[in-house]
């Protein structure tokens, strides 16, 4: 079977459809439009200018891919959506192109968007990430690789979720989430590290208790971030976790979110 397109469907003369695609009825694939291999379009499912779908996709009815970006400096440059393989777009996902800022939103491999998420302009959502439904993440936010994001959480613009992280369902996350943590609140509010997580994906206990003492000093010595990180690298030998983390703080623009107890202490000083 080369293709498996409905003749219901509605394909512009210029997208690029692979081997072994199936399109459904009432699908529309635009111009400029790249399909991989194997990759599966539902019903009612609208792919714009600018799509680059991977290998054995499966995009959802009523999905949008690569609509042009909700953002008011948007002054019709091109840009592009990217999708890697094996990723799957559940219903009503919508994904928007990308700006001059970088000029392309980004999917991985191996990723699962579930219904009704959007991601904004310029973001990039890594391999293996899991984003629950309705989740809503704005422009130019970074979701890294095994990232979890809980249903109905919302992600403000330039944040950073790090990999391994999980933000549990209903969070509001308007500051960097560190890598292997788990946060939840609004706004949201580190919990601990992802145990859960870590273990599924096969970490020796060694690297779970650097993890663990990496942020118990960050988060419980009652130290200050930059004297946390001082501590950490004079005290903790070089791993691929501590350098990770750390390099991870050191990027952070919008500062690393705070923990539970000492965001209820800032309050009530204030």
């Amino acid at each position: 079977m080369e293709q498996l397109i409905s003749p219901r469907a509605e394909i512009h003369p210029e997208a690029v459809i692979g081997k072994n695609v199936v399109v459904e009825a009432f699908a529309k694939i635009d111009k400029d439009v790249i399909i991989g291999d194997g990759t599966w379009i539902g019903a009612n499912a609208t792919i714009y200018p600018g799509a680059r779908i991977g290998k054995e996709c499966k995009i959802f009815p009523g999905a949008v891919i690569a609509a042009v970006p909700q953002d008011l400096k948007f002054k019709g440059e091109y840009s592009t959506v990217e999708i890697g393989d094996h990723t799957t777009i559940r219903e009503y996902v919508t994904v928007n192109r990308g700006t001059s800022s970088k000029g392309y939103t980004k999917v991985g491999s191996h990723t699962l968007l579930m219904a009704y998420t959007h991601l904004g302009h310029d973001t990039e959502v890594g391999n293996h990430c899991v984003i629950a439904n309705s989740v809503q993440i704005a422009g130019e936010v970074v979701v890294e690789d095994w990232a979890v994001v809980g249903g109905m959480s919302a992600i403000h613009q330039f944040c950073r979720v790090g990999a391994h992280a999980m933000v549990s369902g209903m969070s509001g996350v308007l500051s960097d989430v560190p890598p292997y943590t788990k946060v939840f609140g609004v706004p949201a509010n580190y919990m601990g590290i992802n145990y859960v997580g870590v273990k599924r994906r096969g970490f020796e206990k060694s690297q779970v208790d650097t993890i663990h003492t990496i942020y118990r000093t960050i988060y419980q010595s009652g130290m200050n971030t930059s004297q946390a990180i001082e501590h950490i690298n004079m005290c903790m030998e070089s791993s691929a976790e501590k350098d990770q983390i750390i390099e991870f703080i050191k990027q952070s623009k919008r500062g690393i979110i705070k923990s539970a107890t000492r965001a209820a202490n800032v309050t009530q000083e204030a």
